[in-house]
């Protein structure tokens, strides 16, 4: 056997080799990102495959009068939603973090500021008093959920009765409902609280004429729970400390619950490993993350990052004032958008539904 032979044989043995080993090595990588896919929600896989994220805005098929203006024949799809409350749960457990407990700090104890961590806040006894012995969501669970978000595409929706007639109805930032009931209900489970909503909402308390308007507004919930985010960012804590004083001196009947200091970065987390590029959550996906938890079945309303509606129509930021809001700027902490499109997939999924148009009215 020449030599040259000799070469060319090993020359071809050696490449017989390296095609087995590059084979065996593009196999475990997709055995790799089967395992990756796997271990994220199957709708959130979906949402990559089908490039939902780049798709234009508003959505195909959301100019349907319908309750639910995506498809008239939504179903739920109970699987889907189970596969998404296990995989949150990895990352939080609503019913712990809901709310920081008595028996995790003391009068008197320091704590760093969520988004200030150089700044910090003292627990002062009238906000020790109000901390929760138990969590106020411990052993809930409901069939049915609305959250209610705040924007103008409730008003002229007749949406009032729908979303009271859910076992449980989530709110956002003590929005008003009396004057809206019609289109947003009256019935309150939960409701959020940010600091800002005194200055805001209520002229920082600065008359009794408002001071009494903020405690009616809180004697309205009547046993719900009044979920305040009092460690997130400095600058707050004094219009907390007032709204404490108030619940404490009228006696008002709500269950408070401050989240834990690790809810926010547990939220986010949950939803950056599956590929939602979101800033920070605002406070209805908040509440969606953490309402699949302890309810079945999701329903959203007013949910719409937009300044129009389908028809072109201007839409309110919020339908009960005249606040403004640049959806898209780079300078805004969330990215509502984003997360509206994020909805939106899991609504055509089963996941929940997303309710953006008038609703059914009984018949």
């Amino acid at each position: 056997m020449s030599f040259e032979f000799r070469i060319l044989m090993f020359g071809i043995g050696t490449a017989l080799v390296i095609f087995v080993i590059i084979a065996d090595i593009s196999e475990v990588e997709e055995e790799i990102a089967n395992s990756v896919l796997n271990s994220v929600p199957t709708s959130l896989v979906t949402y990559r495959k089908s490039k939902v994220f780049s798709s234009p805005i508003p959505l195909p098929g959301m100019k349907s009068k319908t309750s639910n203006s995506f498809s008239p024949e939504w179903t739920f799809n109970r699987t889907l939603s189970n596969l998404i409350r296990k995989n949150i749960l990895r990352f939080l457990d609503a019913e712990r973090d809901i709310s920081i407990l008595k028996s995790t700090f003391k009068p008197g104890d320091v704590i760093h500021y969520i988004f200030d961590r150089q700044s910090t806040t003292n627990i002062s006894e009238n906000l020790y008093h109000l901390l929760p012995t138990v969590s106020p969501m411990k052993n809930q669970h409901y069939k049915q959920c609305a959250i209610v978000g705040n924007s103008g595409i409730l008003l002229n929706s007749s949406c009032g009765r729908e979303i009271d007639s859910h076992d449980f109805v989530i709110r956002c930032n003590l929005a008003p409902v009396e004057e809206y009931a019609t289109d947003v209900g009256l019935r309150t489970s939960l409701v959020t609280m940010n600091p800002s909503v005194v200055q805001r909402a209520f002229q920082d308390l600065n008359s009794e004429e408002w001071v009494q308007r903020f405690v009616h507004r809180l004697q309205s919930l009547s046993g719900s729970v009044l979920w305040i985010p009092a460690f997130m960012a400095k600058g707050g804590e004094e219009r907390v400390e007032w709204a404490i004083r108030l619940i404490l001196l009228h006696t008002v009947n709500v269950r408070t619950a401050f989240p834990s200091l690790r809810l926010l970065h547990a939220v986010r987390g949950y939803w950056l490993t599956n590929h939602v590029q979101i800033k920070r959550p605002t406070t209805g996906l908040l509440m969606y993350t953490m309402a699949t938890r302890f309810c079945d079945e999701i329903h959203l309303y007013g949910f719409w990052p937009f300044a129009h509606d389908p028809d072109g129509k201007p839409v309110k930021y919020h339908y009960y004032d005249t606040l403004t809001y640049h959806y898209t700027s780079s300078a805004s902490p969330h990215t509502m958008p984003l997360e509206f499109r994020t909805l939106s997939a899991l609504h055509r999924q089963g996941a929940l539904q997303l309710h953006t148009g008038p609703c059914k009215l009984p018949t």
